[in-house]
């Protein structure tokens, strides 16, 4: 009895990975090269390793074709629920409807699905409500008029970014077109700085110009080229919208380092151990800080209540250009050095220990 009750445990815990095991809950997710996503892994297992079901996790590495053969694999080893943080939101559509077919239950995580009606649940942090948080900080913290604004955000295959950059676009937008903030680094955006309210496409056309494809390298490239472009009454005092923690640091370096750029204001979201010492450091502002914990246990929760036969409740639905999604939604947190110790250190998100200069 002993012996099988630790074998239970341990499949539990780390996944069954037996080609004929059974396995309760799949697990996608996008790429292990992100912290954000590491550490998601083991929270989830984490979170079933008390419960009676088991789990796999599989990571994607950024390819959507790896992403339906990882949805195939788990298919193929009898789950009941997927949760799937896609790669690319609309791309993940053929892995979802073949999960549908199967009679299992799909869950988006953290990103949205697009364009298909083979999703039964979204969990998620509200992203409008996050970039109007990292806008507003910007807006909080500057002083004066004419203020250099460099705009940044996310990649045009994720459907986050796209409600990110709303939510601080229509925060930003009146600070604009008032004189508080002069765009520098977008003619598209520049186009539309009297209009508050965005279509996708008109969203579409400044992410084009300002993406970093969620990728630190290519946010570190497009700082150059736009620091390289800008004349002197672009600099000085400036103010940027960074989408993440990862490009806000690459982003931050790249300005740090131009001495013509007397100071800048930063925004980010994740909460990454890095980006927390470059606040406390002072070289960026702020980050949203989305506790992954609770992502994780509403995700696994909702999981749960489906193989015991439950209906999971939820807090609203977003519209994937298909259907209605039913959604349950997290809060967000603004963190900068005022509350970093209060929110994620005596939170227990993170050791004292792991930082210094606090």
């Amino acid at each position: 009895m002993v012996a099988t009750l630790l074998i239970g445990m341990l499949a539990a815990c780390s996944g069954a990975t037996g080609g004929s095991s059974s396995v309760s809950v799949g697990i996608v997710l996008p790429t292990k090269d992100e912290p954000r996503w590491v550490q998601d892994e083991q929270r989830f297992k984490d979170a079933l390793a008390d419960s009676e079901y088991t789990t796999e996790i599989l990571f994607s590495q950024g390819s959507s074709a790896k992403e339906k053969e990882n949805v195939e694999t788990l298919l193929n080893k009898g789950i009941d629920v997927l949760i799937i943080a896609p790669h690319d939101g609309a791309a993940a559509g053929s892995a979802v409807e073949a999960a549908k077919k199967e009679g299992v239950t799909v869950i988006a995580y953290d990103r949205l699905i697009t364009e298909t009606d083979a999703v039964d649940y979204y969990v998620t942090f509200d992203s409008v409500a996050v970039g109007a948080a990292q806008g507003q900080y910007l807006i909080d913290n500057v002083e004066g008029s004419n203020v250099p604004l460099y705009l940044y955000a996310g990649a045009s295959s994720d459907n986050n970014a796209f409600l990110f950059f709303q939510g601080a676009w229509e925060v930003l937008q009146p600070k604009i077109a008032d004189g508080t903030f002069v765009i520098a680094n977008s003619s598209e955006a520049v186009a539309l700085k009297d209009k508050n309210e965005l279509t996708r496409d008109e969203l579409g056309k400044i992410l084009g110009q300002v993406t970093t494809n969620w990728d630190p390298s290519e946010a570190i490239n497009k700082a150059q080229t736009h620091l390289t472009a800008a004349g002197a009454n672009l600099k000085g005092d400036i103010a940027i919208l960074a989408p993440n923690d990862g490009t806000a640091r690459s982003i931050a370096d790249v300005y740090g380092s131009d001495s013509d750029i007397s100071s800048y204001v930063i925004s980010g979201q994740d909460a990454e151990k890095a980006s927390i010492q470059y606040i406390i450091d002072g070289k960026q502002s702020m980050t949203v800080f989305k506790d992954v914990r609770t992502l994780v246990a509403d995700a696994i929760g909702m999981a749960i209540d489906i193989l015991d036969g439950k209906t999971p409740s939820t807090t609203g639905s977003y519209n994937n250009g298909k259907v209605d999604v039913k959604a349950k939604q997290t809060n967000v947190i603004v963190v900068d050095q005022e509350n970093v110790k209060k929110e994620l250190i005596d939170s227990g998100y993170y050791e004292a220990s792991e930082f210094t200069g606090l």
